[in-house]
């Protein structure tokens, strides 16, 4: 006595439309424009050569990057994650680049 199976009716054209049409959507989601992610760089780049200099003018100074903190915060809460990699990098390049330049407010104690 063999049992006979039933046979299994699956809906895959219907779970292939939905999973064509989520992602369609993901694709949408992800795509910025390069003029907004030019914009981005350029104000992480301004932000991250901010510095102030707390100094005692013979004896000693103190050098804070502000840029740099506020910059991490603000790449931190980035939403897409290669962007935040390339914002980090920048961040970086631009605090070490300003620490020898003359940018950022000096106060004289």
């Amino acid at each position: 006595m063999a049992t006979k199976r039933k046979p299994t009716v699956t809906k895959k054209s219907a779970t292939k439309k939905k999973s064509i049409n989520r992602k369609k959507t993901k694709s949408l989601k992800n795509n910025e424009p390069d003029s907004t992610f030019f914009l981005k760089l350029v104000i992480f780049l301004i932000l991250g050569s901010q510095w102030i200099y707390i100094e005692n003018f013979p004896e000693w100074q103190i050098p804070i990057p502000v840029g740099l903190i506020l910059g991490l915060v603000f790449a931190s809460h980035e939403h897409f994650q290669i962007d935040r990699k390339i914002e980090y990098a920048v961040l970086l390049i631009a605090t070490f680049v300003a620490f020898w330049l003359p940018l950022g407010l000096v106060i004289n104690l």
